[in-house]
């Protein structure tokens, strides 16, 4: 598992991480935390490179809190 930078969006605290699957794809998840509390959401789409997967991990996570989806 690869952790990338963090990023705050309002009170949360958003990190991308990405996983290479035995087919040699990258797996995106997204952790966000608010305090001691923390989700983290594993994300469908596969992807050729850990970037292209953090990156894609860091917009659905920063969605999810600006949309408020997280309830």
């Amino acid at each position: 598992m690869q952790n990338f930078k963090s990023h705050e969006v309002g009170k949360y605290l958003v990190t991308p991480m990405t996983k290479l699957d035995v087919a040699g794809h990258y797996c995106a998840s997204v952790s966000i935390r608010r305090g001691m509390h923390d989700r983290v959401f594993r994300l469908t789409p596969h992807f050729d490179s850990a970037t292209s997967a953090a990156r894609y991990a860091l917009a659905q996570g920063r969605q999810f809190v600006l949309n408020n989806q997280l309830i």
